[in-house]
């Protein structure tokens, strides 16, 4: 299974690779369709801006719930069954979202996306990290590419929504009617890491060790969590910005999270060559310079256009950022225990928890900013994200060193490592 450096891997990775690009690209096609409309969603089940937050907040909650539940049912089954399962189930709720008829059906409908959002975001990273290490080169950026080329067919779905004035049940029906499919196939063809009990587990005990090791996710998860502050400001609160503080249309008002996974798309896509040239802490303190720019532009625009290059620079900023997080924590996890010790079930492990703090990130970003808002100013409530990102410049040594430093002369010879730098949302 396993392909070393500089071959050709064989087919089964490969149709697994593709597989679960597929997967990401979904997902990050149904995300922003729930999140660009956010608008829509308020105006159609009377939802105040007061309430609001706690909507937004109920996702990620929930989602958190999923992602622990999943690092515990990973024990007994693959995550590849977990993400075949769970992936038409976040389609599907979306759905609920845009055909409830009150209140109490579209909380229903969240609160199954959220659950089912934080298994799905677990599992496909555990995938990746595992067949990334199969690989045994860096391939997880391309993976978190496909979820910001799915934002963008997303975002363009809901503008052209928005733009002829289709209903949230029109615009999300024969949205999951094509990606419900599309993923049912596609997981035909993951590929699981094939496990050996290591002789920790085989006595019981495994946990406790695992555990132990998993300490140095600590600056990990708080990175994470301030990261997704920052990701959640533009995800929740882009749209409206754009249209009650900036003054655009309802149409534009779509068009940042478009322009912020376009940007995305482009650092991913190139990603991996400033990490092997730089290494992953030059690249990561680079991006929270960017991002934190990027806010400030958006806190001082005049208008529209200018907080949409914002935006731009906000994409470019954060989206080199998470895929590391999960690299490097799928790596050392990996590492501290080697395959025969457990290292697969300790880079689960590692990949489901820092994942908790991806809806730490949101649960606290969305009523952060909104509180900020309503007591100063949404302008004033862009700065704090801009500082949270900028933290992110002390923690950066906990990305990696020299070691991570992949390809052109830096490429280890063997696939000992679970996440070569690379790499959502």
């Amino acid at each position: 299974m396993t392909a070393p450096n500089g071959l050709t891997p064989e087919p089964r990775l490969r149709h697994g690779r593709a597989a679960l690009a597929v997967s990401f690209f979904v997902q990050g096609a149904v995300f922003a369709l729930l999140v660009t409309r956010i608008p829509a969603i308020q105006d159609r089940y009377g939802i105040s801006d007061a309430l609001l937050p706690a909507f937004l907040a109920a996702v990620p909650v929930l989602a958190g719930v999923g992602s622990v539940a999943t690092e515990r049912l990973v024990k007994r089954v693959r995550p590849g069954l977990v993400l075949r399962c769970v992936q038409p189930v976040v389609c599907l709720a979306l759905v609920g979202v845009g055909a409830g008829s009150g209140l109490a059906q579209v909380a229903v409908a969240l609160g199954t996306f959220g659950l089912a959002v934080g298994a799905l975001d677990a599992s496909m990273n555990m995938l990746g990290v595992s067949l990334q290490r199969a690989y045994g080169r860096s391939i997880m950026l391309g993976f978190h590419a496909a979820f910001s080329l799915g934002g963008i067919v997303g975002a363009s779905l809901a503008w052209a929504g928005a733009h002829w004035g289709l209903s949230l049940a029109l615009l999300y029906g024969p949205t999951a009617a094509v990606a419900v499919p599309a993923v049912l196939v596609a997981g035909r063809w993951y590929v699981d890491q094939r496990r050996r009990p290591s002789a920790a587990a085989r006595a019981g005990s495994a946990t406790a060790p695992i555990d132990a090791s998993l300490r140095f996710l600590l600056p990990l998860c708080l990175v994470m969590a301030f990261a997704y502050i920052g990701d959640s400001t533009v995800s929740n609160w882009s749209a409206k910005y754009l249209q009650d503080v900036l003054g655009s249309s309802e149409q534009l008002a779509t068009v940042p999270y478009n322009v912020y996974m376009v940007t995305t798309l482009l650092g991913r896509s190139v990603g991996d060559l400033g990490v092997r040239r730089f290494g992953p802490v030059a690249v990561v303190r680079a991006g929270a310079v960017v991002a934190a720019a990027g806010f400030a532009v958006v806190a001082v625009a005049p208008g529209a256009w200018v907080g949409m290059a914002g935006f731009t620079l906000l994409g470019l900023g954060l989206c080199v950022i998470v895929p590391q997080m999960f690299a490097a924590a799928g790596r050392q996890a990996y590492e501290a225990h080697g395959p025969a010790g457990g290292g697969p079930e300790a880079s689960d492990a590692a990949v489901a928890r820092l994942n908790i703090f991806n809806y730490v990130g949101f649960l606290v970003g969305s009523p952060l900013v909104g509180a900020v808002g309503d007591a100063w100013s949404y302008r004033g409530a862009m700065l704090v994200p801009m500082v949270l990102v900028l933290v992110t410049l002390v923690y950066a040594p906990s990305f990696g060193g020299e070691r991570a430093r992949y390809g052109g002369g830096h490429e280890r010879p063997r696939t000992a490592d679970v996440g070569r730098s690379s790499n959502g949302l």
